[in-house]
């Protein structure tokens, strides 16, 4: 089983989040929605797979590179 990190781009709040653990998803699919500088940027899924973690929640400032979620597939 593949364990993928899914990190931010950016830094900013996370303004929501889109998944729940446990959720099927496939590559592309937004995960958790970041806002910076008043603008909304998507993270997404790199690989298709199970969301494992989610490591942060609404409202929640995230640093860029920073891992917000694991999915596994």
């Amino acid at each position: 089983m593949a364990r993928h990190d899914v990190e931010s781009e950016v830094t900013g709040n996370v303004w929501k989040v889109e998944v729940e653990v446990g959720q099927q998803v496939n590559e592309g699919d937004t995960l958790i929605i970041l806002e910076s500088m008043k603008m909304e940027i998507p993270v997404e899924a790199p690989a298709a797979g199970k969301v494992a973690e989610l490591l942060v929640s609404p409202e929640e400032a995230v640093e860029e590179d920073q891992v917000v979620a694991v999915i596994e597939d």
